[in-house]
């Protein structure tokens, strides 16, 4: 079922989430939880039914509702006992590829997104050695002919294990280079599928709850050029400019 933004008010949209938890009762999530496993069914419940396609425009098959509503539809998962933890990475990373994709790249994924054919849900930007200061990661991606050679680490980056796609955040310039710390810093989309067999290794990390996150190492792994995101250099803007909420 397609939603489009003159569809409802606030109180329907919440109604309209609402009636499609009530599918997944708590002893859903309870064995969800129990076996520490990932909510496969109920993702697939949400979208089919177009929720997780909320920020991406509808001329790529989306929704094309507000931050705001998208607000609504996790907000109403977790207040029906479910985890918004489990999707909620879609929707943050579409303000990534929506806001500064090329029209190209929109084409080619967000309608494929919005269908449920491919999932974009992980972000990598964190790192162990540069803390909360995010101008000091050290995982590269070096221009090589027609395409970038990543190395590095990163970690507590999550459901990479259920996701086809991937934002990751590289420096393309040294810090040292660099005239303001933030800049020399890039945005690619990295395909996971087979990713593990070209140079990437995914450890899984165990943590109190049920959050499927991981640390990543990247060793000589190839990234196509037509897959960074906007102007080489311009990543952590990017990265911290969100959808807009009008």
């Amino acid at each position: 079922m397609k939603h489009t933004p003159g569809d409802y008010t606030y109180s329907e949209l919440r109604e309209g989430v609402r009636a499609l938890c009530r599918q997944f009762d708590s002893a859903y999530w309870q064995k969800v939880d129990e076996e520490r496993g990932y909510p496969e069914a109920f993702v697939e419940a949400l979208t089919k039914a177009g929720w997780l396609s909320a920020l991406i425009p509808e001329e790529y098959g989306g929704s094309g509702l507000s931050l705001a509503e998208a607000s609504v539809i996790m907000e109403e998962i977790n207040h029906s006992g479910g985890n918004s933890g489990a999707c909620h990475g879609q929707m943050y990373n579409m303000g990534t590829l929506v806001r500064h994709g090329s029209e190209e790249q929109k084409r080619k994924y967000l309608p494929r997104i919005a269908s449920g054919k491919l999932r974009l849900q992980s972000m990598a930007v964190t790192e162990p050695t540069a803390g909360t200061d995010t101008t000091r990661i050290q995982t590269t991606a070096i221009p090589k002919g027609d395409r970038y050679v990543v190395n590095g680490q990163k970690v507590w980056t999550s459901r990479v294990q259920h996701s086809d796609l991937m934002i990751l955040l590289a420096r393309t310039t040294p810090l040292a280079d660099v005239k303001k710390k933030s800049e020399g810093m890039s945005v690619f989309i990295v395909d996971l599928r087979g990713a593990q067999e070209r140079g990437l290794t995914v450890k899984p990390i165990r943590n109190m709850v049920n959050h499927e996150t991981n640390e990543l190492f990247f060793d000589n792994l190839d990234v196509p050029a037509e897959n960074l995101i906007g102007e080489e250099g311009k990543g952590l803007k990017y990265i911290l400019d969100g959808p807009s909420a009008s």
